[in-house]
């Protein structure tokens, strides 16, 4: 069963495909976006391993050249260097702005490709075909596309929406545990952000979406995906409601940001951890129910992923330092901070001008350095 999921913004509203079997249909499903049969496809080596061959079948039954580009696996490749590379490729090839850019990847592959298509001759089309869970419930919708710098995660970037998203659920099976467990963790925020229904069935069903069984994998995807195109619709750059989106990633950031944006901190394990973190910062704040933090934390870690600062890679940070690396955040405002906080279970809110002095003294008692 296919599930679509419309992102209504007018002359560019697109569709979210769920579902199985979509990467074989991909040539068929993005044929009428072509003004010539050849696309090229950025992915990784990884992905292009697993699942290229297919891709490319799937193109050339519906008479399309594929044009791959295949970019070295990371989150360090999401970076000036990677996008230089990136942008030098797809200028050999020719492209032209009537020329479309298929990002067949995780979310590195998707904002690096994304932002590429933004500024390659000043903008061409792009589709995202996520194989993560991750970038299907996340990066892949909403047209947010950027790179990382020292200064920060997601620093240089644009809005640039894709013209389609093929979310094909098969894909998932080759995932690797660790990173099923990495994009549950976008799963749950949209229940503890927005929809406390959504948050109890995943209470009850969290084993099950991270095992992969059909029926609750695909609604989770498809939950998520649905919150997500509708807060996008309502604020697509991020100027009010969408900023919600970013519960638990001013913690996560700094934390990514301490460990080096490697593999011994995955994004997705980053956020879990600041999702916690946001929580009882609320609760310590008297803004929400300490029950609430504790189930929040509670659902978190029953997915296998982590909720308090020991469990990162590097522990113990510099309570000074991770303060800097959230005063570079892109939601900081006039060196004030910004955090997304919670009220309850599925309600939080946009807290800014939020005291470093307090943000300190918190992170000092989870353990952080004074």
């Amino acid at each position: 069963m296919i599930r679509t999921v419309p992102v209504a913004l007018g002359g560019r509203a697109y569709d979210v495909l769920i579902g199985p079997g979509l990467i074989d249909e991909a040539g068929a499903r993005i044929a009428p976006l072509l003004k010539r049969p050849r696309l090229a496809v950025v992915s990784d080596e990884t992905v292009w391993s697993l699942h290229g061959a297919r891709f490319a079948a799937a193109l050339e039954a519906a008479g399309i050249a594929a044009l791959p580009v295949v970019i070295r696996p990371g989150e360090q490749t999401k970076s000036f260097a990677g996008l230089a590379e990136l942008s030098g490729r797809l200028l050999s090839l020719g492209l032209d702005r009537g020329d479309l850019i298929a990002a067949l990847g995780g979310g590195v592959v998707g904002d690096l490709a994304g932002f590429a298509a933004a500024i390659y001759k000043r903008g061409v089309d792009f589709v995202q075909v996520p194989t993560t869970l991750l970038a299907q419930v996340d990066s892949s919708v909403g047209g947010k596309t950027a790179i990382d710098t020292p200064h920060g995660k997601n620093l240089i970037g644009a809005f640039h929406q894709p013209r389609l998203v093929l979310a094909d659920l098969d894909v998932l099976a080759t995932l690797p545990e660790r990173e099923m467990r990495a994009g549950y963790a976008e799963v749950v925020k949209y229940g503890l952000l927005g929809d406390a229904a959504f948050f109890d069935w995943l209470e009850a069903n969290a084993a099950a979406v991270v095992a992969r069984q059909p029926q609750a994998l695909g609604r989770a995807v498809a939950r998520s995906v649905e919150m997500k195109a509708a807060i996008v619709a309502e604020d697509e750059t991020e100027q009010g409601r969408r900023a919600l989106l970013n519960l638990g990633h001013t913690f996560g950031h700094a934390l990514e940001a301490e460990t080096g944006y490697g593999a011994a901190l995955l994004h997705g394990e980053a956020v879990a951890a600041g999702q916690a973190l946001a929580f009882r910062f609320s609760a310590a704040q008297g803004l929400c129910p300490g029950r609430d933090a504790d189930r929040a934390a509670a659902a978190i870690a029953a997915a296998g992923l982590p909720t308090t600062l020991a469990e990162i890679p590097g522990h113990p940070f510099d309570a000074g330092r991770l303060l800097a690396h959230m005063g570079q955040d892109k939601k900081a405002e006039a060196g004030r901070l910004t955090f997304v906080l919670a009220r309850r279970l599925g309600e939080a809110f946009v807290a800014k001008a939020v005291d470093p002095a307090a943000v300190r003294d918190f992170l000092v008692t989870e353990g952080a350095g004074a």
